[in-house]
């Protein structure tokens, strides 16, 4: 079986099956220190890397073109590598049931270029079990090898924060586990190579698969907390964030803010945790509701913005409503699941086709997944509303001047201010009528 030497020696690699936002930062993290095979089947976006550039803005097209990643797309490839991690998305259905095609056609994918002695790391958000009982038998059925004899398996749950800059791969303890004492010692200590925080060793595979679905689903919970008190306090007439710096003087009080909770983890980790719950029987009650709750804080945005039209004395019907932001989190690209969607979604129900500008986001993402053109800056004028949806750092550089610039002429600027990036008070002041969670 691999030993970490066989590693460090260079004379077997590592290989990166996924290239996206978690993937690729890995490989280009490990290549610093080892052979590393990036492999992904969409051609083009190995094309992209191959010519240096870094559609994620993860790393940066300068790591991109100087990194020693072997890119392809070429499966065949895989089997130069002893040493697999696994990254791709596992999303959620229309239903909300868990959707394990990708990390299924994955693994027969791997499956079918796996070589004795190799093991297989998974790092992609599955409920506890999906490794050993579904990644497992696919594995063997495809490679025609015996799991536990010719190759074994690992779960390692990726922490990577798409956007931040602060904590990456290597300053985030690494949680690692292994089907058996040996392949956890060798895979704790492959990505002690590259993971300077450190790794920690978890009992079994189901505990670090448990272990990543519940940091997720337990954020989403207070997220949905801090998005019922906003409903609240905006029905009592008070502002929700004077009241959270309040509270925040206590030392213990959690710092959460409301706002729509989208992305391929936070907005889809709590219904991989509920649907096995529902498969022992048990209907989960606090994590669904959160869910509830904050799958609907874009149709309640949307309201509020109709709101705030006719208390300015604005048509509702055709109303000229641009929306700053569409990604999922500040400062990335990704799409992926963004819950500004719901808000334009809701719109069209009222007659309102918003503008939408995201200096940051992937356009042709957008295309692809909502068949939305995004609107250029010189487009977002003569607004009767705009709703700022996610706080990139392009926007909070603009002045109260500048976001009056993009208004019709008259009083009463419709303002909704889903993440603060404005301030209140100023804003009031110079004439807008102000919306904020």
């Amino acid at each position: 079986m691999l030993k970490i030497e066989d590693i460090i020696s260079r004379n077997e690699s590592v290989s990166l099956v996924g290239l996206g936002y978690v993937g690729m930062p890995i490989a280009v993290a490990f290549a610093k220190k080892v052979n590393v095979i990036g492999f992904d089947i969409n051609a083009e976006k190995i094309d992209t890397y191959k010519n240096g550039i870094d559609p994620t803005r993860e790393v940066g097209d300068e790591a991109i073109k100087n990194t020693t990643v072997e890119f392809t797309s070429n499966p065949e490839d895989l089997k130069k590598a002893k040493f697999h991690i696994v990254a791709v998305p596992t999303p959620i259905k229309e239903d909300k049931t868990p959707n394990l095609f990708p990390l299924e056609s994955v693994s027969k994918t791997l499956g079918s270029n796996l070589t004795k002695g190799s093991i297989v790391v998974y790092e992609s958000t599955v409920y506890p079990g999906v490794t050993e009982d579904i990644c497992i038998p696919i594995l063997e059925k495809y490679s025609g090898l015996i799991c536990g004899v010719d190759f074994k398996v690992g779960y390692s749950p990726e922490r990577i924060n798409p956007g931040d800059k602060i904590h990456r791969l290597e300053t985030i303890v690494k949680v690692v586990s292994g089907m058996d004492e040996e392949s956890l010692d060798t895979i704790a200590k492959v990505y002690e190579l590259v993971v300077d925080a450190g790794v920690y060793r978890a009992e079994s595979i189901k505990v670090a698969e448990s272990a990543k679905v519940i940091e997720n689903s337990q954020r989403d919970i207070n997220i949905a907390f801090m998005n019922e008190l906003s409903i609240i306090f905006d029905r009592l007439d008070i502002d929700t964030n004077a009241v959270l710096k309040a509270a925040g003087t206590k030392w213990n009080f959690l710092d959460f803010k409301p706002g729509l909770v989208g992305g391929h983890c936070i907005g889809v980790d709590p219904y991989y945790l509920t649907y096995k719950a529902e498969q022992t029987g048990y209907h989960s009650q606090i994590i669904l509701a959160g869910r509830r709750i904050n799958d609907d804080m874009g149709k309640y945005v949307a309201e509020n913005a109709i709101k705030q039209l006719i208390k300015a004395d604005r048509k509702v019907k055709g109303a000229k409503v641009g929306i700053f932001g569409f990604t999922f989190k500040e400062n990335t690209p990704d799409t992926r699941n963004t819950r500004v969607i719901d808000i334009v979604k809701e719109l069209n129900e009222f007659g309102i086709q918003p503008l939408i500008f995201d200096p940051v986001a992937d356009q042709k993402e957008g295309l692809s997944e909502y068949g939305l053109e995004f609107n250029n800056i010189e487009e977002m004028t003569k607004l009767d509303a705009i709703i700022i949806a996610v706080n990139h750092n392009e926007f909070k550089e603009y002045n109260i001047e500048k976001w009056s610039n993009f208004y019709i002429n008259g009083k009463d600027k419709v303002l909704l201010d889903i993440k603060g990036v404005v301030n209140k008070n100023e804003a009031m002041n110079s004439g807008f009528i102000y919306w904020g969670l």
